[in-house]
């Protein structure tokens, strides 16, 4: 495979999860902002955020049927279809909900049609990132399979990226403006990414690990079912590593903003540059750590990410009581960067190692989606309950990330690193009877 090739994959397995999660984050930043006026109107303006942001909830509840579905697709006819399938549905579902009538104008029609189409979206998620990560890691050679499988992580924090700053242009508009057209331009622009996006993994060929599995000719009927029933503890193995992966990640991004806002006195506007600031950090060390992961191993790296997570979680909320900003962007930055960076590095290519490459895109999808729909979706949800339940003490908050971390070490445990080694069918199939 020669360097042009290698640069395609990598971008598009890159440009679908940063669409992803793009479309993902910029949901859920206008529900907080538009949606709980325009779509969910209620005289209670509290009832109307609720309604807003459980509409944004739902898409974490209906990720793992995505998974589900798409991964059976993925592992019957291949990766690169599947991922043409769930990357026009995130586009038709994101571009939708930019040209949706208001409540004002349809009434209850509005969020009724607002809440299918990100049922949708959600579904399409669902799919969209163990494809992603397999067309990554299915290409790579042994000795570079850490480095590639970082690469669609990175479209986590490049979508975040990408939705703020979108969003954060749209609110220079006058009010009205922002309110009446404003918000829809970025959902709409985001079918020109689609496109490039269809584009780019137009040139790609099917994976050289799913092509050995079709010349075989054992694709299974049902890859849920053989997965379920030969590789459960693999599955949960993933749902456990995924839980230290996802729910600091929401505390860090998602409550700290409310919380540092609301508790500690912290403007909206140096509470959002920490986060960025943090967001650009991690960015540039996820790839750094992958391509670490290569010479040191998976679990190694993943262990130490998860043992750090858990030591700095006190540190952490003490440091950012003392209302400096400047001490706000620093511990953000090691929270995301130093030490969360490693953990999501290596966590899709580990997963994909610990799979059988016949039902690895529905083992994958199913274990990281069910993981995020646990622990990503209430993260937020029980920080803030804790808070409210200990009169605002962040000492609960602290020890539910060191739970997290708890969770996720004994998951990995049994985890064999299998960096520069083939991935190899028989010997992941030995592996897993024994």
């Amino acid at each position: 495979m020669n360097k042009k090739q290698t640069r395609r994959i990598l971008i598009a397995s890159l440009v679908g999860s940063s669409i992803e999660w793009f479309d993902y984050f910029l949901y859920g930043t206008v529900a907080a902002l538009v949606f709980n006026q325009l779509f969910f109107v209620n005289e209670d303006p509290t009832v109307g955020l609720l309604l807003a942001y459980a509409s944004f909830a739902l898409a974490f509840f209906i990720r793992p049927f995505g998974g589900i579905i798409f991964s059976h697709i993925g592992d019957r006819i291949g990766r690169k279809k599947t991922l043409v399938l769930t990357l026009s549905l995130m586009g038709v579902a994101t571009f939708g909900m930019g040209l949706l009538p208001t409540y004002q104008a349809i009434g209850v029609w509005a969020p009724i049609l607002l809440i299918t189409l990100r049922l949708v979206q959600g579904l399409g998620i669902g799919g969209e990132w163990g494809g992603a990560l397999l067309l990554a890691v299915e290409y790579a050679p042994p000795e570079k399979r850490g480095l590639f499988g970082s690469i669609p992580q990175m479209g986590v924090t490049i979508g975040m990226l990408m939705g703020t700053i979108a969003l954060w242009l749209m609110t220079l508009l006058p009010n009205d403006s922002f309110m009446t057209w404003g918000w829809r331009l970025p959902f709409i622009f985001s079918a020109l990414l689609v496109i490039f996006g269809l584009w780019i993994r137009k040139g790609i060929d099917e994976t050289p690990e799913f092509k050995k599995v079709q010349e075989s000719g054992d694709i299974p009927k049902l890859p849920i079912v053989d997965t379920l029933k030969y590789h459960w503890r693999e599955v949960l193995i993933a749902i456990g590593a995924k839980v230290v992966e996802t729910a600091p990640f929401y505390i860090f991004s998602t409550f700290v903003v409310s919380y540092a806002t609301t508790n500690l006195g912290f403007s909206r506007t140096s509470t959002l540059t920490a986060v960025m600031v943090a967001t650009v950090v991690t960015t540039i060390l996820i790839p750094v750590m992958g391509n670490l992961s290569d010479k040191v191993g998976r679990k190694k790296l993943y262990i130490a990410g998860t043992i750090g997570m858990a030591l700095f979680a006190f540190p952490y909320f003490w440091m950012i009581q003392h209302g400096s900003v400047a001490l706000l962007i620093i511990v953000t930055v090691i929270g995301l960067g130093i030490i969360w960076s490693p953990i999501t590095a290596v966590l899709g290519t580990m997963f994909a190692e610990i799979f059988d490459a016949k039902v690895r895109y529905t083992g994958i999808s199913l274990g990281y989606q069910i993981g995020a729909a646990v622990a990503g979706g209430t993260a937020p949800l029980v920080a803030t309950a804790l808070l409210a339940r200990f009169d605002n003490s962040y000492i609960p908050v602290a020890l539910y990330i060191i739970f997290t971390a708890l969770i996720s070490l004994v998951a990995i445990w049994a985890v064999k690193d299998r960096n520069n080694q083939q991935l190899d069918r028989n010997v992941i199939a030995k592996e897993n009877r024994a």
